[in-house]
């Protein structure tokens, strides 16, 4: 047997080793990062190592310092588990090593990016003829999106960015809601817009953008090259702008409008929920993240253009000994060189099929909910936020206890939630994403909270 076979059974095996461990072992790290540091470094040695020996001693190493985000209890950020079908096609694109950015010439695996885009407009009501790239996740989606944003409403203003560069261009208004993203923030700066040429539209209690603040905020239109980034789903909250009402009065004013809905825009695949995207479909341009509740593996963010010639207008390159054709992928990026990423993005939608995808997005919503009932049976627990999507948020009376609470929580091991702060105060936020995620997960998370926090309360 070839060392290349040896080495994908050796890590068959260490794979199939860190799953069966999942439901027993601590969903939280066991090892520092000095701890992994000691374990991996020192002088490179001077002499090679069997592939097959160095993937068994590897994952043997490493296993102190995994976190069991594929398991049903892993609540911290919004990052969701790996699909079994997303799972073995990812094993079979590293595999294949299509560098996946010409049509003509890697033309399975950007056929398979492209029908899979083609899906996910359909799922979430998104126009059927949108550019869909795929980047490594919803940061460099908001770039991509603010970017080709920019220069769109340059162009209509007479200015062409690609060749006149931002040195004397008219001034581009950002409008962005409170409680946005701090990637929205990000993705501006390496646009070339700083923090305070931001316009900051004032957000309700759950930090939804509101409509009046924004119609304020805007004034009457002048022209001014604008664009509106809007929010489904706050990453504490869960909550949605009232995305078709803000359309509307963005509209009024000739603006851009973006919406950044990294794990929010898959409410629309569910018929219960749509109604939080209403509108969202009469935007310009779409943030989503497969990786967060689709359930692919990292790294696959997607950013949606509503007109593929404004993506081309920003991206295209220019080397002469490219091959092109009508759209290629390296059109709608800024990567030339990649990884098939949107592959496992077909494979996890063929898996679950429309039925299967509208199961999922309700399964997580109905997590939150028990999340959510669970913990207000929980003494001194205090649930924050209104449970409308998958967020679920918490803390207790006192921030040092929250704080410590959650210290506990990732010790222990039952669970992990990743502290915050909303409104000033210190929470933990639990963020309903796997599909892994079984009610007795939830159970035995609302177990350990209430045993933690009985006894943090006792030493306070």
């Amino acid at each position: 047997m070839d060392e290349r076979a040896t080495a994908l059974d050796a890590a068959r095996a260490a794979a199939r080793t860190f799953f069966d461990s999942l439901d027993d072992r601590p969903v939280w790290p066991r090892a520092t990062l000095d701890d992994m540091v000691a374990q991996f470094g020192g002088p490179l040695p001077d002499a090679g190592t069997d592939a097959a020996e160095l993937v068994a001693d590897l994952a043997r190493r490493a296993d102190p310092g995994l976190v069991a985000i594929p398991g049903g209890r892993f609540f911290g950020f919004v990052i969701g588990g790996t699909l079994p079908a997303a799972l073995a096609t990812d094993w079979l694109v590293s595999a294949w090593d299509q560098n996946s950015g010409s049509s003509s010439m890697t033309t399975a695996t950007v056929a398979l990016e492209r029908v899979a885009g083609q899906w996910v407009c359909e799922l979430l009501g998104l126009p059927a003829s949108a550019s869909v790239g795929f980047v490594t996740g919803a940061q460099m989606s908001n770039y991509v999106c603010l970017a080709t944003a920019q220069h769109a409403v340059l162009r209509r203003a007479g200015w062409d960015l690609t060749r006149q560069g931002l040195r004397g261009a008219p001034p581009v208004r950002l409008v962005v809601g409170a409680h946005r993203h701090g990637s929205i923030d990000r993705a501006a700066r390496f646009a070339g817009i700083g923090a305070d040429e931001l316009i900051v539209v004032a957000a309700d209690g759950e930090g939804r953008m509101i409509p009046a603040a924004l119609a304020e905020a805007l004034g009457e239109p002048d022209g001014t090259p604008t664009i509106v980034c809007l929010q489904a789903g706050e990453v504490h909250t869960g909550a949605f702008d009232p995305i078709e009402e803000l359309v509307a009065i963005a509209r009024r004013h000739g603006a851009w409008v973006h919406v950044d809905g990294a794990f929010g825009l898959w409410a629309a695949a569910s018929p219960s929920l749509r109604h939080l995207t209403a509108g969202v479909g009469d935007a310009d341009s779409w943030t989503t993240d497969a990786h967060k509740t689709l359930n692919v593996p990292y790294d696959c963010g997607m950013p949606i253009v509503r007109d593929p010639a404004d993506s081309i207008a920003m991206f295209r390159t220019g080397g002469d000994y490219l091959m092109y054709t009508g759209l290629d992928p390296w059109d709608v990026t800024p990567e030339l060189s990649r990884r098939a990423r949107g592959v496992p993005t077909w494979a996890a939608l063929r898996a679950l099929g429309r039925s299967g995808v509208r199961d999922l997005v309700d399964r997580l919503h109905a997590n939150a909910h028990r999340l959510e009932a669970g913990l207000r049976d929980v003494p001194g627990i205090t649930v924050v936020n209104e449970v409308a999507y998958t967020q679920v948020m918490l803390r207790l009376d006192d921030d040092e206890a929250t704080r410590a609470l959650g210290s506990a929580i990732l010790a222990d091991g039952t669970a992990a939630l990743t502290g915050a702060e909303w409104s000033g105060r210190a929470v933990l936020r639990c963020s309903m994403s796997s599909w892994a995620t079984t009610p007795d997960d939830i159970d035995r998370t609302v177990a350990a909270i209430a045993r933690l926090a009985a006894g943090v309360s006792s030493r306070a």
